[in-house]
């Protein structure tokens, strides 16, 4: 008799699956390869159209079945949020976010069991960003996690340590990094090539991520690329040009930018990030929040030099491997304007960290964290 780890697979066929569907997809594919003998991995499916359902059993051609709720995501949202539904019934349950059937349960007597997974705070720390439906969902959702999760998953230390301020879980947190998404992988020099002039890349530029919201650190980058003496490179952003009512046009006009030099791009492909991260003079992780630091471990994979604050995740995640600021609202962005030029002005500190970069790169690996989620249930 085969032992089967169902997996909540629903962020792959979400709206907007998001980094969190990226996420689902890697980390289910890698479960499914990594299966021990004996071991298989069902999928977990809110009710969806027959397309959707043929999406997931393409995407996913190991799983050993697919189990269809009866409820569709909306609905089961609201169901699981208030314990309402035993469905999908019981076994090892993992979630790749706090979308899961948290009910009562004794895995001691029944075998049943529920980890779930928590990326980021952001909805206690800064609900002023998140709708207040997500707030709202997400403290409950860990509240039921709290009394009801038999483990529950985060990408780093750090994250662990702040998760005690907000919710006492005890010995169930468990630490399990991430990888590089699937594909991200450098297109061949043709391929590569088209593809930058499709996306407006120039010939040499920094790469950062995020939105223009403060926590981000963008606007202190742009700040930073203003300040007299830095040298004039071209500033690739990968996520929207606005944030609200401010565009990032405007953003970095304010901060002395030639506006000319700014540019958003959105890379759903993994391709196509792969061809902005590898072509970049460095990449920028200005942020001043913890976070899964995913942004940090894909620059790695691909060997660029990176540049990035000293939060606690980015300082675990990096472990000296970039160019480390320091964080903090006095002279940060003076202190950001010397890493870039620093960087960009001495090609042998670029090639440092483009070293090290690769080097730091060999911690994370999908297989790894595959195998440690089973050991985890395993251990349960």
């Amino acid at each position: 008799m085969s032992t089967t780890l169902r997996m909540v697979v629903d962020q792959v066929i979400a709206p907007v699956p998001g980094p969190l569907g990226v996420y689902t997809q890697a980390l289910t594919t890698a479960l499914v390869a990594n299966a021990p003998s004996g071991c298989d991995v069902e999928g977990i499916v809110s009710a969806s159209s027959a397309t959707d359902y043929a999406r997931v059993e393409a995407m996913f051609p190991g799983l050993s079945g697919l189990y269809k709720t009866s409820l569709a995501r909306r609905e089961l949202t609201a169901a699981w949020q208030l314990g309402l539904t035993s469905s999908p019934g019981g076994g090892m349950i993992h979630a790749p976010g706090l979308f899961a059937p948290l009910r009562r349960h004794d895995r001691t007597v029944s075998g049943d069991q529920v980890v779930v997974t928590l990326h980021d705070l952001a909805p206690w720390t800064h609900p002023e960003a998140l709708t207040p439906s997500h707030v709202t969902w997400a403290r409950s959702m860990l509240k039921r996690a709290r009394r009801h999760a038999d483990a529950i998953v985060v990408p780093t230390h750090a994250l662990a340590e702040r998760l005690a301020e907000v919710a006492d879980f005890g010995d169930r947190v468990r630490v399990i990094g991430t990888a590089p998404r699937p594909g991200l992988v450098r297109p061949a020099e043709l391929e590569a090539s088209l593809r930058a002039t499709r996306l407006g890349l120039p010939s040499q530029y920094l790469v950062t991520a995020g939105t223009l919201e403060p926590r981000a650190g963008i606007v202190d980058l742009l700040e930073a690329l203003g300040r007299p003496g830095v040298p004039d490179i071209p500033l690739v952003v990968i996520g929207p040009a606005t944030w609200g009512e401010v565009h990032l046009a405007t953003v970095a006009e304010e901060s002395g930018v030639d506006p000319r030099l700014v540019r958003a791009v959105e890379c759903e492909d993994a391709a196509d990030l792969a061809v902005v991260l590898s072509g970049a003079t460095a990449v920028v992780a200005p942020g001043h929040d913890d976070g899964a630091a995913t942004g940090l471990i894909e620059a790695f994979s691909l060997g660029v030099p990176v540049i990035h604050s000293t939060t606690a995740t980015h300082l675990e995640v990096a472990a000296e491997s970039g160019l480390a600021v320091t964080i903090g609202s006095g002279g940060y962005a003076d202190r950001l304007a010397a890493a870039v030029t620093s960087v960009v002005e001495q090609s042998s500190l670029a090639e440092r960290l483009s070293v090290t970069s690769s080097d730091r790169a060999r911690a994370f690996s999908w297989r790894d964290t595959a195998e440690r989620v089973w050991q985890l249930h395993a251990d349960l």
